[in-house]
């Protein structure tokens, strides 16, 4: 800092040590003012030096203004940067080799749980049924991965892409194919929780209910014999009030209402289902069970809440225009429009701005104890992550592109090479 308490303009002559810094500034909480100070430096500095540095550098610095590496999925990122590495003029062959072998493990255990996942959707038999919904169960297991990517979470990435799907179908339920009256009945359905209440669905609901319900059930079960904890009321709790704010969703748009803005993601956040993701993850990953973590899943923690805004604020930056087009107007893009009377363009700031003041209240979470052991704090980041993935460039579940299935065939099908890179030296 100079005597003006400003960083001095030397330090931009530092590419390496700039892009560092940057990377720090986007982990600062609310209120951080050197932090906020930090981030309006490097990037000025970072744009400026950008021609004047080698092209690996160059190349990191370019992705890391794109998209900063705390928001970044890491398993994705482990692999570009082992291939990153493959290409270096000189590389440990032993370290390349320990990296690559350590991710196509990981890869054959994700294939393997892919596999397993696929079986159970044929069985389920829901996307021959039901020829209105979309079959995304990749793009659900792909999110999934996201979420829970450390390599013991087998079962969870299993049972949370079970829980991914189910919500997909019903939510198109929802948006697409369900009468007001009937998408009623299916929400007190969830609502009652009882095998009986089929009897008041239509065909069509029967199956998507009976499917929740098995689903649903099942993991209780199992939670229940490991750890003698029922948790039939955390589950059907998080189900009931999504579908409760998927119809009040379809009300809307039935009766072109615009709420406005804070009307709208109170209702949207839950509505983005990162609520019942992460409730679905605890009870699948959780060997034990505190009162106190049972009370903030009931509450929905911030843990729940912060990541679960990012997820439906980023939802809507990549879906607003295809939606304002087809003329359905419930999204925050649109509302924030209409009630502050300003352009696309200038919503669309505003939500970018709301997503960085997010992020900044969840940041504090990786240093305050937050009730939650650890592996569960990674996973509700990791939500928040996942959404930047999924919706940075477009709607990967919605309108899945080369580009996003390119990440699921690094992330899951394509092994990384063994072998250093045609312009990569070797050093034992």
């Amino acid at each position: 800092m100079d005597e003006s308490g400003s960083f001095m303009k030397t330090l931009g002559n530092d590419v390496q040590g700039v892009l560092s810094l940057y990377e720090a500034s986007r982990l600062a909480f609310e209120d951080e003012d050197i932090l906020h100070e930090a981030e309006t430096f490097t990037i000025e500095h970072l744009k400026n030096h950008n021609r004047d540095i080698n092209k690996d550098l160059q190349g990191e610095v370019n992705h890391e203004l794109e998209w900063p590496l705390h928001r970044r999925m890491s398993l994705l990122e482990a692999r570009r940067f082992i291939e990153a590495y493959s290409r270096r003029r000189y590389t440990s062959h032993r370290i390349l080799k320990f990296s690559a072998t350590n991710f196509n493990t990981l890869q054959s255990t994700l294939q393997g749980d892919l596999q397993e996942v696929f079986r159970w959707w044929d069985n389920v038999g829901l996307a021959n049924e039901l020829n209105f919904a979309r079959d995304r169960l990749v793009e659900c297991f792909f999110a999934a991965v996201a979420v829970a990517d450390e390599h013991p979470l087998s079962n969870c990435r299993k049972g949370l892409t079970k829980a991914n799907i189910l919500n997909v179908i019903i939510d198109d339920v929802y948006d697409i194919y369900g009468t007001l009256d009937e998408l009623e009945l299916f929400t007190d359905a969830v609502r009652r929780w009882d095998i009986n209440a089929v009897e008041d669905l239509p065909g069509y609901m029967k199956l998507c209910f009976l499917a929740l319900y098995n689903c649903v059930n099942e993991l209780a079960y199992d939670t229940l014999k490991e750890t003698r904890e029922n948790v039939i009321p955390y589950l059907t709790k998080a189900w009931y009030d999504a579908c409760e704010a998927f119809l009040q969703e379809a009300k809307w748009s039935h009766n072109k209402i615009t709420p406005r803005v804070e009307e709208y993601l109170n209702n949207g956040w839950i509505s983005v289902s990162g609520h019942v993701m992460l409730i679905h993850a605890y009870f699948l990953s959780s060997p034990s069970m505190r009162k106190e973590e049972l009370e903030s899943l009931e509450h929905y923690h911030d843990l729940l809440r912060l990541p679960s805004m990012i997820f439906r604020l980023t939802n809507d930056l990549a879906t607003s225009s295809a939606e304002l087009e087809r003329g359905e107007t419930t999204n925050s893009i649109w509302c924030y429009m209409q009630e502050m009377g300003v352009s696309e363009l200038e919503a669309r700031k505003y939500v970018i701005k709301m997503i960085d003041t997010t992020w900044k209240k969840l940041n504090k979470y990786l240093v305050n104890d937050s009730t939650f052991n650890q592996s569960f704090v990674r996973m509700a980041f990791n939500l928040a992550r996942m959404a930047h993935c999924m919706y940075h460039d477009g709607d990967a579940v919605g309108a899945p592109d080369d580009l996003s299935m390119n990440r699921v065939h690094s992330l899951i099908i394509d092994p990384v090479s063994l072998e250093p890179g045609l312009d990569g030296g070797i050093l034992t």
